[in-house]
């Protein structure tokens, strides 16, 4: 369980493929703090850590999870956002995150709106209808606030902390993000759908 608070923003060093796909990450966490299986969302994907050294973990990724995921574009030198596994009595700044990916949005505008950044992405259509105005996404493991909805399109405000904090001071239109509904969205909608039948 995670927060979409984003505590460090690592950088994917290698890949191998080799039956699933494993990464190494570098990380500014203590290494020596993290246990092996542990979880850790990495660019919003809960991924087990499989082994670690003085300054990284590596982490092994099933097919599965590449197929639901922007995963594919892990290459070495990519920057991605991580947070560690929500403990008991750690402050819940954002909103319950499971790291459990739904599916891929598309960037499909950026507009800079003073100091802030206006994003706006396309999501699938399956998932579009969970998302609200005022409501909360995950996007790359950041829990953000919706500002609208128009069909399957949404928008975000970034300010500057959050671009400094996370990898979306680099966003760019066309960019795959990795995208998780709001659980409490995603039960809501299934009750109106078994109230309905």
């Amino acid at each position: 369980m995670f927060t979409g608070i984003i505590t460090d923003i690592g950088t994917i060093t290698e890949t191998v493929q080799e039956g699933d796909l494993r990464a190494r990450i570098s990380t500014a966490y203590d290494t020596a703090a993290i246990d092996m299986g542990a979880s850790i969302a990495s660019d919003g994907v809960c991924l087990t850590v499989v082994a670690l050294g003085p300054d990284w973990y590596e982490v092994q990724i099933s097919a599965e999870t590449v197929s639901r995921t922007n995963l594919t574009a892990w290459t070495p030198g990519k920057r991605v956002n991580l947070e560690r596994a929500l403990r008991v009595g750690d402050e819940l700044g954002g909103h319950i995150v499971s790291g459990h990916v739904d599916g891929v949005a598309e960037v499909v505008s950026v507009t800079e709106e003073g100091d802030s950044t206006r994003v706006v992405l396309h999501a699938p259509a399956e998932l579009a209808k969970f998302i609200a105005p005022k409501g909360s996404v995950a996007l790359n493991g950041t829990s953000l606030t919706v500002n609208e909805v128009d069909g399957q399109e949404f928008g975000i405000n970034f300010i500057p902390h959050t671009k400094v904090a996370t990898t979306w001071g680099d966003v760019a239109v066309g960019d795959q993000v990795n995208l998780e509904i709001d659980t409490l969205a995603r039960y809501v909608a299934r009750l109106a759908e078994m109230h309905s039948v």
